[in-house]
C-alpha cells in the first residue's frame, strides 16, 4: 500500500528514492553512529524532513532495527540471510561477477572481498588456485582502461582509509611526474572527468587531483583518519565546479533554457544551490548562487543559443563576446 507522498511521486523519484534507502542502509550499517539526521541530510542534498521520512521508511517498511543513541544512527542487529546451495556453473558465475565488479568505483570493497573469499570457499582447495587466476583475469580485464584502474584502487584507499603512493603528471609543469604520498578525502565526478580530493604530504595541505593524470597507484599498509570538521561542499565552495581559485565571489546567475535543453539540464544535479522552474511556455529558468568559473562559461557556450544569460549582466556579455570571437568577430 503506498502512502500519500509515494503516490506523488513520479516513478523516477520512486526508483530513485529506493536507491537512496538502500544507499543509506548500506552507510549506516557500515559507519556505525556516525550519522545524525543533519548528516545525511548534507550528504543526499535533501531536507532534514525527507531524511526523516527515508529513515521512517528504513523502520516501518524494511522493519530494520534502527537506534540513535544521540551520537548518530546505528542498528542493533541486521538480519542474516538463509543459506543457499549454489550449482558448480551457478557458484562460479556469482564468483566471476564479484571479480568484475571490483573495478566498479562506489562498491564496499572489504564487503566484497569478503563475499569473494566465501565463494571461494565452496570450491575444492585443489580448484582454488586455478580459479583464483582466471578470475584474477577476467577481474584485471573487466578493469582495462587507466581511469578505471586508478578509480577502483583509488576507491580502495578511501573506504579503506589507507594512504596511497601515486605517480602523479602535473598540469602546470609539462606534465612532469612526480611521486607523493596521499589520503584520499573524497572522489567526485566533474564533467568528463573525475577527481580526487586528498591530503598531500609533499605540500602538507589538502589538494584536488584529477584522476587521469594519475599514472600508478599502489595501496601503503598505514592508514589515516579523514579530519572530523572535513566537508566536501565546505571545501569546494560556492564556486561552479573543481577551480576554487578562479572563482569570483557568490551571486546570483538566472538562465533561461529552451525547453529541450532545459529539461535535460534540469534533471541533472550541476551545484548545490540550483533551482529550476519550468515557465508556462516550456522554457526553463535554472538560478545558481555561485562563485563564476570559466569552467561555467564554457559550460554556457556549450549551449548556445538555446541558454539566455539573464542575469548578471557582465556574465552575459561575456558569453556574448565568447559567441562573436568563434565567429571570426562578426
Amino acid at each position: 500500500m503506498q502512502d500519500a507522498d509515494e503516490l506523488g511521486e513520479s516513478r523516477d523519484d520512486q526508483i530513485r528514492r529506493t536507491a537512496r534507502v538502500l544507499d543509506m542502509v548500506q552507510q549506516i550499517a557500515v559507519r556505525s553512529r556516525y550519522w545524525t539526521r543533519k548528516k545525511l541530510a548534507e550528504h543526499y542534498e535533501l531536507g532534514e524532513r525527507m531524511i526523516q521520512k527515508d529513515l521512517g521508511l528504513i523502520r516501518v517498511r524494511l522493519g530494520l532495527p534502527l537506534r540513535n543513541d544521540g551520537d548518530g544512527y546505528y542498528f542493533e542487529h541486521l538480519p542474516h540471510l538463509p543459506t543457499t546451495a549454489y550449482s558448480f556453473s551457478e557458484a562460479l558465475a556469482l564468483l566471476t561477477a564479484a571479480r568484475a565488479a571490483q573495478a566498479i568505483p562506489g562498491v564496499n570493497s572489504a564487503e566484497l572481498a569478503a563475499a569473494i573469499a566465501r565463494l571461494e570457499a565452496l570450491f575444492p582447495d585443489t580448484l582454488r588456485p586455478m580459479l583464483r587466476e582466471a578470475t584474477e583475469k577476467l577481474h584485471s580485464q573487466a578493469a582495462a582502461g587507466q581511469r578505471k584502474t586508478m578509480l577502483a584502487i583509488l576507491h580502495q584507499a578511501w573506504i579503506g582509509r589507507r594512504q596511497v603512493c601515486i605517480d602523479y603528471a602535473t598540469g602546470s609543469r609539462g606534465g612532469e611526474i612526480g611521486q607523493r604520498v596521499v589520503e584520499p578525502y573524497h572522489i567526485l565526478p566533474h564533467g568528463r572527468s573525475w577527481y580526487l580530493i586528498a591530503f598531500d604530504h609533499k605540500r602538507e595541505e589538502v589538494l584536488q587531483f584529477k584522476v587521469d593524470r594519475v599514472r600508478a597507484a599502489v595501496l601503503l599498509d598505514t592508514t589515516y583518519v579523514i579530519p572530523a570538521d572535513f566537508d566536501v561542499d565546505a571545501y569546494l565552495g560556492h564556486s561552479w565546479g573543481i577551480m576554487r581559485g578562479a572563482a569570483g565571489e557568490p551571486e546570483t546567475v538566472e538562465l533561461l533554457f529552451e525547453p529541450e535543453a532545459g529539461r535535460w539540464v534540469a534533471e541533472e544535479h550541476w551545484h548545490k544551490s540550483q533551482q529550476s522552474e519550468v515557465l508556462p511556455d516550456g522554457r526553463v529558468r535554472v538560478t545558481f548562487f555561485v562563485g563564476i568559473t570559466p569552467e561555467m562559461v564554457s559550460w554556457l557556450l556549450y549551449y548556445g543559443a538555446r541558454v539566455q544569460v539573464v542575469a548578471p549582466a557582465w556574465l552575459r556579455e561575456r558569453v556574448a563576446e565568447e559567441h562573436r570571437r568563434a565567429a571570426g568577430g562578426l
